[in-house]
């Protein structure tokens, strides 16, 4: 009686609500675990990074329109679905780890409803005028994750752009993107629209350089704690003036959203308005 060989899973990039190969043909290898079979990793080209941030602008306007109410929505079904899931990825990262990625995602669809009442309000003015203002998502996100942990550190930050109305395009763990490339599949379930999330593996270098000159993106979260790409990326970002936001990978649930605010202004604009009052 002759056993099967089972059948390997292929890795593809998630860009535009699609698993699609990378341009470029090129592959890295990695394992899920330390006995685990090896497996192909698509690296993303700059060719990648350009259609994705195009797939991320063409989901930009609707998302933004979308009540704060569904958007919470949709993120509290991205954690059920990733719960779901959870016997698999703690293959790979640990059940913790995934634990509190599912808690940060709930974190954050909690706070959809709430930015607006929050850093939005009527300004005074010594003058016969009504003045308020409203937050408003910065656009297109680019996400540059950190090496560890792999899901969380990711999360951490998405999910605040994503509450906060913005899209995103993330660069993925170069030492363990499977945990990202995973996720595709859970956000493919969760009715996240096509285009509002991301997800490229490959060469940090590479595709964070790329991503931080591209004319249409809107601001960076960097959270690869390498002081050199750091600077280039500020040094880019200056170029369109991008906002820019540096922070240390976090390492817990409490690291993720004891700065919650911070994390959704970072990547939030306020509109204000002004109007006459009186006679």
């Amino acid at each position: 009686m002759s056993s099967r060989l089972a059948v390997r899973k292929t890795y593809k990039l998630w860009i535009g609500g699609a698993f699609v190969r990378s341009e470029s043909g090129r592959y890295d290898h990695a394992t899920a675990s330390e006995d685990g079979p090896t497996v192909n990793i698509p690296r993303a080209s700059r060719k990648d990074v350009r259609d994705a941030v195009a797939a991320a602008r063409e989901a930009a306007a609707p998302w933004a329109a979308r009540t704060s109410y569904n958007r919470g929505q949709i993120l509290y079904r991205a954690a059920e679905a990733l719960e779901s899931s959870a016997d698999r990825f703690a293959q790979s990262v640990g059940r913790a780890e995934v634990d509190a990625a599912v808690d940060v995602l709930l974190h954050y669809a909690g706070w959809t409803d709430k930015l607006q009442p929050v850093l939005g309000g009527i300004n005074p003015v010594a003058a016969p005028f009504l003045s308020f203002s409203l937050p408003e998502p910065t656009g297109v996100v680019g996400i540059v994750s950190p090496d560890a942990p792999p899901l969380l550190g990711l999360v951490a930050d998405l999910a605040p752009a994503l509450a906060a109305g913005n899209v995103a395009v993330a660069i993925l763990s170069e030492a363990q993107p499977l945990a990202g490339l995973d996720l595709a599949e859970v956000l493919g379930v969760s009715d996240v629209p096509a285009g509002v999330v991301n997800l490229l593996s490959g060469r940090r270098g590479e595709l964070a350089t790329a991503l931080g000159a591209h004319r249409d993106l809107n601001a960076i979260v960097d959270a690869a704690g390498d002081a050199e790409l750091s600077a280039e990326l500020d040094r880019l970002a200056s170029e369109t003036i991008k906002r820019v936001r540096h922070g240390a990978a976090v390492t817990s649930y409490d690291s993720a959203v004891g700065d919650s605010l911070e994390r959704m202004e970072a990547v939030t604009e306020l509109k204000t308005a002004w109007h006459p009052v009186g006679a």
